[in-house]
């Protein structure tokens, strides 16, 4: 156990943002999934905005790298564009 009260601050800082962080990984899986899941184009392209713009939030906050969300945004592109 930490002896310092910075120290326990710090741990009770660190949990919150461990909680937040894992519902936005949950939240970036499942707009990932939408997209990948859609029929047709049509229903496709606003999941794909959606998608793109939860990714770039994530790579801002330094949740994943910019490289994955560059390389997640070109993955989807493709799949919605061999959509027909």
């Amino acid at each position: 156990m930490a002896h310092h009260k910075s120290a326990i601050k710090r741990i009770r800082t660190a949990e919150k943002a461990r909680l937040a962080n894992r519902t936005y990984r949950k939240e970036m899986k499942k707009s990932l999934k939408l997209v990948l899941e859609a029929a047709d184009k049509e229903t496709a392209q606003p999941l794909l905005q959606k998608a793109e713009s939860q990714l770039d939030r994530m790579a801002i906050k330094g949740l994943i790298h910019k490289n994955k969300a560059a390389n997640q945004k070109a993955r989807l592109n493709r799949f919605v564009n061999s959509l027909s």
